[in-house]
């Protein structure tokens, strides 16, 4: 029944924040929102939308959920933008996607998928990860990776494999791809950035 509902906020929460803003009030937002909810159960083929997207992409991680629900109440102007906790968001997801994929498809040795199954030091190493960011103010982050450790202890999913709530492929690809865009755009910034030095340099 979980897995259900998470399906139908899922189709919910993907739509919507794929959707242009179009400059709409927040109040057509909400509704606009409650329209996709109530369109995740139309029927198609014997499956409901949200059903038939959950067969493709299964199962999100609960970090992923957060990450939704945090971007549809930025979007909805409910919070603030947060660059910092954004950005330490995509490099902690990135890593971790880099640490899992690659090795699940066969490209290494080493298994880290099977530690999810024992997480002991995976919870440990977690919990000091998630004090370091909650110093450092990177709330979103924090909220994320607790809440993927809670619902874990908790087995709300299926799944008693931890890495299985802490990231999935639609998370990862997402953080790779924003810190690639990023990175090109810090690049262009400071390549703009050589003409002038060099006529500053050549003026003295």
């Amino acid at each position: 029944m979980i897995n259900l509902w998470q399906a139908h906020l899922s189709f919910t929460m993907i739509i919507f924040l794929l959707l242009p803003d179009f400059g709409l009030k927040r109040t057509v937002r909400i509704a606009l929102l409650a329209a996709l909810l109530a369109a995740s159960f139309i029927p198609l083929d014997g499956l409901s939308l949200a059903a038939y997207l959950r067969s493709h992409i299964d199962d999100l991680a609960v970090t992923t959920l957060v990450f939704m629900v945090w971007g549809c109440l930025h979007r909805l102007g409910f919070l603030l933008p947060a660059q910092q906790g954004t950005t330490s968001v995509l490099i902690i997801f990135a890593v971790m996607a880099l640490v899992l994929y690659p090795a699940t498809l066969g490209l290494s040795y080493l298994d880290p998928y099977r530690f999810g199954f024992s997480p002991r030091p995976m919870l440990i190493f977690v919990a000091l990860l998630t004090a370091g960011l909650f110093f450092l103010r990177s709330y979103l982050a924090v909220v994320m990776l607790a809440s993927a450790t809670l619902a874990f202890i908790a087995g709300i999913k299926p799944s008693h494999n931890y890495w299985d709530y802490l990231v999935d492929p639609l998370l990862g690809l997402y953080c790779c791809a924003a810190l690639l865009v990023l990175a090109v755009r810090w690049s262009y910034g400071w390549l703009n950035t050589l003409p002038d030095s060099a006529k500053d340099s050549g003026s003295v």
